[in-house]
């Protein structure tokens, strides 16, 4: 048995091979090809680990094999920068796999929330050194906030694992993550704000 090249810190995560179901169950083999179609912002995670694939669907009337397939995805936020990379890498993933016609219909209500990350993406997030986020606190309202007008709970470092850690900035790379420091490890990461 040879053993697997290493991988260097540059290199992408590959997304595993879908695992096709029979010949005729189209949603069911869309599913399985969506779930291989990685966020372009945070490659370590699919659109289903996050939750931005919302349904498979067939519009009434439409024949299984070769009707307008339908595939619903609710953005991380309304102005996401990534939206159109989305639909675009989501209608090339179900056209290579031979399961078109495809068009995408956005859905943005009720509005994505971080409850919607799978517990596996959670768990692909943290090996990717950004610490994922915990449940919405539905006693403080609304989660968004430009001032917090409390501290905080304290985010894990998805390296060292330690609590002692500060944030640097209500943003990261992108809008929906912040910029934190841990200070056990003094390594920086991002962390996935819960909304």
């Amino acid at each position: 048995m040879q053993a697997l090249p290493e991988l260097t810190p540059l290199q992408a995560p590959m997304a595993p091979a879908p695992v096709l179901q029979p010949l005729g169950d189209r949603i069911a083999h869309a599913w399985q090809v969506l779930h291989t179609v990685l966020d372009p912002e945070v490659p370590a995670v699919s659109l289903c680990d996050l939750g931005i694939v919302r349904d498979v669907r067939l519009p009434e009337g439409q024949p299984l094999d070769g009707g307008m397939l339908e595939i619903v995805l609710t953005p991380t936020y309304s102005g996401c920068p990534a939206t159109e990379v989305i639909e675009s890498d989501v209608l090339a993933a179900i056209d290579a796999a031979g399961l078109g016609p495809a068009r995408v219909v956005m859905q943005r209500a009720p509005a994505w929330t971080t409850d919607w990350i799978s517990a596996q993406g959670r768990e692909k997030l943290r090996a990717y050194g950004i610490a994922p986020p915990g449940p919405v606190d539905p006693s403080v309202g609304v989660p968004v906030r430009f001032m917090p007008r409390r501290q905080a709970p304290s985010v894990p470092c998805p390296h060292c694992h330690s609590e002692r850690t500060e944030r640097l900035s209500a943003f990261g790379s992108t809008a929906c993550k912040a910029l934190y420091r841990c200070l056990a490890c003094q390594e920086p990461f991002e962390h996935f704000k819960p909304i």
